[in-house]
């Protein structure tokens, strides 16, 4: 057999990072996981080609090459997917498709020949059986929460690593919550389930093998759901690895709020050399996070937790939420308030949407308020529902907050408030300057120092920092970076809305 492996592309969006990888030439953010890890589940004496299209082009001689053409999505790469689909249809190449996308949703795609949905290790080797039978059928489907113990290793050898700003490893799937907008419990279930500590360290050679040095992301939707034993074996072992290796890396993941309650597990973590966390921060009122059920947020000060991990040695990036049934009109400028105070620079707020089988989808179809598909894109200004509040009021409110807070003199602020807060551990490790970081720094310079419209809050960040915090200073261009790229999602959303509203009225 002849496989060939389409990771299709991602639009220019919030989390595509487009803008800021050019800084460092690179073409993706973050390596297809999935697809990687099912290559490794394929018959060993199967011929394999992986093509991530957001590093490269797919040709009519890749599709023609194969016997089969496996494909995985999320639902912000729809539009990309129907166009391989159809390409493959055009060129009589079968299609196995799989992954979030088509696990919530395979019932909108023609001209797929199978779909194997769910989980791979669950369903993946039932089709390969009846594929070998000659007796293979349209579709494969499960709700089994496989353990995670027997996934195999990612097969890296399919992608040039050098392409991606970092690379990824998955320790857990699930999460203990059930936040009612979410569709994580859909596609992964409530209980957390998580590798061996064997398993994670055998994941962290394979990518040090690769010769990586950097960042990897830690894909879990929450790293922290089984505290007991991140505290007793992973966290200990992954620290023990890193002190061997001269700490080669650097890791960040997604968690909930209630990290800031366990100072053992902040302290593990920080000296395991996590400096990233991403969290769903959502709303600071109140009768939001109950209306939602976002249980670790309730009745608790999220600044206060943001800056106590903050003062651990993270960066908190923060998702943010407006479009509540009990969000007031003030919402926006609190929205706004609280981002600015908290110094979370990474701050991306998005219009609530239902996506498939959450219990908000279900609520709102009881309700006959639901109006089509979710976009995927979480910055855009769609919303697939009737909203309580005016629609109007909503989508220019949510607009504002957009405008202000990646406006370069909010943006700008908020790094110095981060930084003011900032306080990792020192670490004894090897040098990890390279020439990515150089060429980083100089575009960053001729970019935002001097071609920027907001350059004189860029040169006072970055003087300030050299000069008071000098460790902090690669972090501080990196987040300059980082503000560039959202303030160009920005700019071409306000683009695409007013050309909305222009051609409907």
């Amino acid at each position: 057999m002849k496989i060939l492996l389409v990771y299709p592309s991602y639009p220019d969006t919030f989390w595509s990072f487009r803008h800021a990888l050019r800084f460092i030439s690179k073409k993706a953010a973050f390596p297809p996981l999935g697809l990687l890890t099912v290559a490794s589940m394929l018959p060993g004496d199967w011929e394999k080609k992986l093509v991530d299209m957001n590093v490269k082009d797919l040709t009519d001689e890749d599709i023609k090459w194969a016997d089969y053409v496996f494909i995985s999505a999320m639902v912000v790469q729809r539009d990309s997917v129907k166009e391989v689909i159809s390409r493959c249809n055009t060129l009589n190449t079968k299609t196995v498709c799989g992954g979030p996308l088509f696990t919530t949703g395979y019932d909108e795609f023609e001209g797929v020949d199978y779909f194997v949905l769910g989980e791979a290790e669950s369903t993946l080797s039932f089709f390969l059986a009846d594929l070998e039978k000659g007796e293979a059928k349209h579709l494969y489907e499960s709700d089994e929460r496989p353990p995670v113990e027997n996934t195999p290793l990612p097969m890296w050898s399919l992608i040039e690593t050098n392409q991606y700003s970092s690379l990824a490893i998955q320790y857990s799937r699930g999460c203990p919550f059930d936040c009612e907008f979410c569709d994580i419990i859909i596609l992964n279930g409530h209980v957390p389930r998580t590798k061996k500590k064997e398993q994670i360290l055998a994941e962290l050679d394979a990518v040090y093998e690769t010769g990586w040095r950097g960042g990897v992301f830690i894909v879990d939707d929450n790293f922290i759901g089984n505290k007991k034993k991140l505290k007793a074996e992973t966290l200990p072992a992954m620290i023990e690895w890193q002190k061997r290796r001269k700490y080669p890396f650097s890791f960040f993941t997604e968690v909930s709020i209630n990290l800031s309650d366990d100072e053992q597990l902040m302290r593990f973590m920080a000296e395991a050399r996590f400096d990233r966390i991403f969290i769903g921060i959502e709303t600071p009122n109140e009768d939001s996070l109950v209306e939602c059920n976002k249980l670790p947020n309730k009745g608790r000060d999220l600044a206060t937790a943001v800056k106590i991990l903050q003062n651990n040695g993270f960066e908190v990036q923060g998702g943010f939420i407006v479009g509540f049934d009990s969000d007031p009109v003030s919402i926006f400028k609190s929205q706004i308030n609280f981002i600015q105070k908290s110094g979370i620079v990474t701050a991306m707020v998005g219009l609530l949407n239902a996506p498939r089988g959450t219990r908000l989808y279900h609520r709102l179809k009881d309700e006959n308020r639901l109006l089509t598909d979710i976009s995927g894109d979480n910055t855009d200004y769609s919303i697939n529902f009737i909203p309580k509040m005016n629609y109007d009021t909503l989508i220019n409110g949510y607009r504002n907050i957009v405008h202000t807070i990646y406006s370069p003199k909010q943006y700008y602020e908020r790094v110095k408030t981060f930084l003011q807060e900032y306080n990792p551990p020192k670490i004894n490790r090897a040098p990890q300057l390279r020439f990515q970081h150089i060429e980083g720094l100089f575009k960053s310079i001729w970019y935002l120092g001097v071609k920027e419209k907001g350059r004189r809050y860029y040169w006072k960040l970055i003087l300030s920092t050299l000069f008071k915090k000098p460790r902090a200073f690669p972090l501080s261009v990196s987040l300059s970076v980082f503000g560039f790229h959202f303030r160009k999602v920005a700019e071409r959303l306000n683009t695409n809305q007013l050309e909305d509203i222009t051609s409907s009225g």
